[in-house]
């Protein structure tokens, strides 16, 4: 068999010297529930799918090519039979079944990883001279995998039903490609941050960014695509509540001390979503926009700004609004110019309006 042909499992367990470790090995029968007894060929044959199909699968999770060792358990086996099973039932394109793997291994790489490094590390410090953190981590996992899975599978649930639901609402035609406005909001400053600070408070700084960021988003209806360190990208169906996100962001920002200033952009329009991320003109735009916006301002596009008239959430024109009307928001036009890419565009300045 050939490299092409060599699946990958997860992880080893093994010392730099080649030798197994020994608790490593326990806490991964612990968290697997079973001992290892297949190698990756005996694993698909059981399964009954090709070593290629295989292969492609467990890369597509995003586990480590370790040849023919017998490090699979029948978890493994059953994964790749409700894989195939779904590919061979006609219910996903065997493309698409690649894709499940690779949205679910990416995604859940990232979550083990945080929360090992978030709390679990920290956790796991000796409590007493002579411990190693390897024992301490055992009992610890032992008790909190239950729980943690159940949490996992509350918040899929949720976040499932949640999607499932949004794409109903919408036209067949839309479910890929759709009208979202599109926001980024990006720390002012972060690379000089980076050269001062200590890097345990460039992480804690990060980390308050990202959880206030995600906290506003969430508690006014958007939704929060991923965070980039000094960056995060949302989006929302409905452009007002796109434009209420930006100004709690700059808001809630400039009431901490601690924190950079921060600024916005945000553009409205077609959009493509592929594995809970966005592509296209609008969303290169909502970054443009955010790079030429000033310090602790939102900066939208012209679209954007229609939209929001449109709604009655700003008045279309300022010169024609009675001093009496009622509007959440303002608008002021700023200079046209050329952007990268995308030719020349109106950015206009988004403000609440008193």
């Amino acid at each position: 068999m050939d490299d092409e042909d060599t699946p990958p499992t997860p992880p080893s367990t093994t010392e730099p010297d080649g030798a197994e470790n020994p608790i490593a090995l326990r806490l991964e029968q612990m968290i697997l529930g079973a001992e290892r007894q297949y190698t990756p060929f005996q694993a698909a044959r059981a399964a009954g799918v090709s070593m290629d199909l295989a292969s492609r699968f467990w890369r597509a999770m995003g586990f480590a090519d370790i040849g023919q060792a017998r490090a699979l358990t029948e978890a493994d086996v059953l994964a790749l039979r409700r894989l195939s099973g779904l590919v061979e039932a006609g219910l996903l394109e065997e493309s698409v079944a690649i894709q499940v793997a690779r949205s679910t291994g990416q995604t859940t790489a990232r979550l083990a990883d945080w929360q090992i490094d978030s709390f679990l590390e920290k956790l796991t410090e000796p409590p007493e001279p002579g411990m190693t953190r390897a024992e301490v981590a055992y009992p610890l996992v032992e008790l909190l995998l239950p729980e943690l899975e159940e949490f996992l599978i509350y918040v899929w649930r949720r976040q499932m039903a949640a999607a499932t639901s949004r794409v109903v609402r919408n036209d067949d035609d839309e479910a890929v490609d759709r009208r979202l406005a599109v926001g980024f909001a990006d720390l002012v400053g972060f690379t000089r941050l980076t050269r001062r600070l200590e890097e345990e408070e460039l992480g804690e700084l990060v980390e308050a960014f990202e959880t206030t960021a995600a906290d506003q988003v969430a508690a006014y209806g958007g939704r929060l695509i991923k965070t980039l360190g000094d960056e995060v990208l949302f989006v929302s169906d409905d452009p007002g509540t796109a434009a209420e996100i930006g100004l709690r962001l700059i808001e809630t920002m400039t009431g901490d001390d601690a924190m950079p200033a921060l600024r916005v952009g945000i553009a409205f329009g077609t959009v493509t979503t592929r594995m809970g991320d966005v592509f296209g003109t609008t969303v290169n735009l909502a970054s443009r926009l955010t790079s030429i916006a000033p310090r602790d301002a939102v900066l939208v596009d012209g679209e954007l700004a229609q939209a929001l008239g449109e709604a009655g959430d700003a008045p279309v024109s300022e010169a024609d609004t009675p001093e009496d009307a009622k509007f959440r928001f303002a608008l002021q036009p700023m200079w046209r110019r050329p952007v990268r890419g995308l030719g020349v565009v109106e950015p206009w300045l988004l403000t609440r309006r008193d």
